[in-house]
């Protein structure tokens, strides 16, 4: 069982033709709303990646913004350990998704940052805690310690970014960045290899966008380089890679192939509008690795090359 512990938000979304610079006013088009937030978005994406049965505990206010966000973590499978905070908005997104699938979002945490390390359930019978840094730094160190002690596996999104400290670090399992957040949590604004040489986990896993992913287990490295899409809208492609990652390992995969079912699972997600509505099925995924040519020796010796390994 994995448990998720984390944020949910209600996501406001408009597309525009291209994102905002400050001060400049852009007329948009379309307008919907979507659930998302990284914690409900990752719980989603290991729900649907098949993980035995997945967990969620969130916290969420007494406001009608609440409902379509158990509504669609309930339709996937996700068990809730809801939080109640009254006099506190549900968190909500506020999303700009421009023509070419770039995207600048404001989150508003509201009962996000109401979870609290008391609110961690039992540990027993889960594998995996996965969260993300949108609820309280001081209730991720709890939850990792009290997973460390349960001997519970722990994987962290360090998304939004920030430097970890030492004490939560040693917690760690498995820790995921992009190469942005790479650069913030190593405090290095070297190469992919450089950074992630000050980063002592035992497994750093990192996204690089439209070239693919890495990642190194026990000193060794693993390069996956993306499959190829048409983007329509990038929100939550990280969040689906991380749940996927994590579902993928907690299911017993080798590194390597949970790396693959999450790139082509980031690369799905990427084609379709919405965060948690983005977020492929276990099958879709399935599929579309059928349609996808191997990796050649020549796309794995670039990403190397890029991440800052020569030989």
């Amino acid at each position: 069982m994995i448990l998720v512990a984390g944020s949910a938000n209600l996501d406001f979304v408009v597309r525009a033709p291209h994102i905002p610079a400050p001060g400049e006013t852009v007329m948009g088009r379309d307008f919907k709303t979507f659930p998302g937030g990284k914690g409900a978005n990752q719980a989603v994406a290991c729900a649907r990646a098949g993980a035995g049965s997945t967990h969620m505990l969130l916290a969420l206010g007494n406001d009608a913004f609440a409902l379509p966000l158990e509504s669609s973590l309930q339709g996937a499978g996700v068990h809730l350990h809801v939080v109640r905070v009254p006099g506190q908005a549900t968190g909500t997104a506020f999303i700009c998704v421009s023509d070419d699938a770039e995207n600048a979002i404001t989150v508003a945490p509201g009962a996000n940052f109401a979870l609290m390390p008391a609110h961690l359930p039992p540990l027993a019978g889960f594998s995996y805690l996965l969260m993300q840094l949108e609820i309280p730094m001081t209730s991720v160190t709890a939850y990792a310690q009290a997973a460390r002690e349960a001997k519970v596996k722990v994987a962290l999104n360090a998304a939004p970014a920030q430097v970890l400290d030492a004490e939560l670090l040693s917690c760690l399992d498995i820790l995921m960045v992009n190469e942005g957040e790479l650069a913030i949590v190593s405090n290095h604004m070297g190469s992919i290899a450089d950074s992630a040489a000050l980063l002592k986990v035992p497994c750093l896993v990192v996204t690089l966008g439209h070239r693919g992913s890495c990642a190194r287990h026990e000193g060794v490295w693993t390069f996956q380089p993306a499959f190829k899409v048409q983007p329509l809208d990038t929100t939550g492609a990280g969040d689906t890679f991380c749940g996927v990652l994590v579902a993928a390992l907690s299911q017993g995969q080798y590194l390597l192939e949970a790396l693959k079912l999450a790139s082509a699972a980031g690369a799905l997600a990427c084609t379709r509008l919405g965060a948690q509505s983005s977020i492929p099925t276990q099958d879709e995924v399935v599929h579309f690795l059928t349609q996808q040519a191997p990796a050649t020796p020549e796309q794995v010796r670039q990403l190397k090359q890029f991440c800052g390994f020569n030989d």
